[in-house]
Formats: structure tokens, C-alpha cells, sequence
């Protein structure tokens, strides 16, 4: 390496030729062919909208079915919220996780300014349900705790995909004897749950995916229709 002197007697270095910047403009990575767009649907693009039009093409019929029924629920359960019963909901696998979504729904209202209602759901309390599948009966797991905690005027809501669920309409059937509002969201051809169910909302599919996907709308504008009955505003 060459060393020059300065005039007052420093060391001068010459810099790093690897540091130094070029005047050559660097070269831009060429795009992944993969990534770009293409004018012709891929079979996964295809099949993506054909779901979402199945979807679309269920919810349609079903709400120009049960639109006006849909109405008249709401107008039934705000008041007997506002006459301070209750709400239970019940479900298995899928559908018991939608009966939680239900209860958050009505206990911490999403939307502010809107009251918290009274909604419990029967799916989660684990050793209650498992105790009484295991000493008593599977079909009678939500009977005991309707029977115990069930009170005139309260309403339950039993979500199912079938609609053939023992446990589900047993449950019903108890709070039917108990003179509270019984309400079922099922689905295919509505199943033996229709006859235990005072308002009984059939899904016309037998996608599975399909009638989940239409109980949770279902569920979003029943509870938004239930607070605008009770004098809210509709804001959604």
C-alpha cells in the first residue's frame, strides 16, 4: 500500500476502492414472474369466487325467506330484554363456539353507547358439561343447567348445522315446559330441532361452511335489529 505524506507530515491513506461509490447505476432486481398478474384466473382465483358467490347466493335466499320473521324476532326478544329476562345459548363443536360469539355479542356490545344485555352461553362451563356427560347423559348436558337457571320469559338460542343435535333439542323441550322463548338456527332441511323451536331459521344449504357463515350474519343483524327496537340508533 502507497502512503503519501502531507505537507505537515500526517499520513494520508488512500481510501477503500471496495467503499467507494460508483457512478454505474446499480441494476434493479428483475420481478418474480410468479408474483405478477396474469389476465387469466388461476383455478385457485377461480374457485375463490365461486365460494364467495355460493355464499352470497345462500345468504340472499335466505334472507328474502325469513326477512320478515328475522324483523318480528327482534321486536320479541327486545322486549322481554327490557322486561329483564335472559338469554342462553347452546351449540356443539362449531356452533358452540358461535354461542359464545352470541354472548360477547350481547354482553360487551362492539358498537358504543349500546347497553350490554344479559346472554350466557352453557358451552363453556367445561366441568358442568362434562360432569353431567359423564354421570348422566351427553343428550342432557344444557337440560340440568336450563332447568336450574331457566326462568319464565328467559329465551334460548340453540345453534346447529343439522339440526338432529339430542342435546340441543332435549335442551329446548326443558325450556319449552318452562314457558321461555325457545329460537333454533339450523341448517340443510332444518332437522328434528324445527318441531322444539318457536322461531326456527333454516339455512337452505348443506355446505357446512355455508350455514355457519349465514348463522353468523344472521346472529350480527338479529343483535343490531334487538338494540335499535330498544330505541338506539342505527348506526351500522
Amino acid at each position: 500500500m502507497n502512503i503519501n505524506k502531507t505537507t505537515n507530515g500526517t499520513a494520508e491513506y488512500p481510501e477503500n476502492p471496495s467503499l467507494q461509490h460508483s457512478s454505474t447505476p446499480s441494476l434493479q432486481q428483475s420481478p418474480n414472474p410468479s408474483l405478477q398478474h396474469s389476465n387469466t384466473p388461476s383455478p385457485q382465483s377461480s374457485a375463490i369466487l365461486r365460494k364467495c358467490r355460493e355464499s352470497i347466493e345462500v345468504k340472499e335466499n335466505f334472507f328474502n325467506l325469513y326477512a320478515d320473521q328475522i324483523a318480528e324476532l327482534s321486536r320479541v326478544m327486545a322486549e322481554r330484554f327490557q322486561q329483564g329476562h335472559r338469554l342462553w345459548v347452546i351449540g356443539n363443536g362449531g356452533s358452540a363456539c358461535d354461542a359464545q360469539h352470541v354472548a360477547v355479542e350481547f354482553v360487551h356490545p362492539i358498537i358504543e353507547k349500546r347497553r350490554p344485555l344479559p346472554a350466557f352461553d352453557l358451552v363453556s362451563q367445561t366441568p358442568v358439561v362434562t360432569a353431567i356427560a359423564n354421570d348422566k347423559d351427553f343428550a342432557k348436558v344444557f337440560v340440568d343447567p336450563i332447568e336450574l337457571w331457566g326462568k319464565p320469559g328467559d329465551m334460548i338460542l340453540a345453534l346447529t348445522t343439522s339440526g338432529q343435535s339430542p342435546n340441543l333439542i332435549y335442551a329446548l323441550q326443558s325450556a319449552r315446559k318452562k314457558q321461555m322463548l325457545t329460537v333454533a338456527f339450523s341448517g340443510k332441511d332444518g332437522g328434528r330441532i324445527a318441531g322444539a323451536a318457536d322461531y326456527c331459521f333454516v339455512v337452505p344449504s348443506f355446505t357446512i361452511h355455508r350455514v355457519q357463515e349465514c348463522h353468523v350474519t344472521l346472529l350480527h343483524i338479529l343483535w343490531d335489529l334487538i338494540h335499535v327496537e330498544m330505541g338506539e340508533e342505527d348506526v351500522i
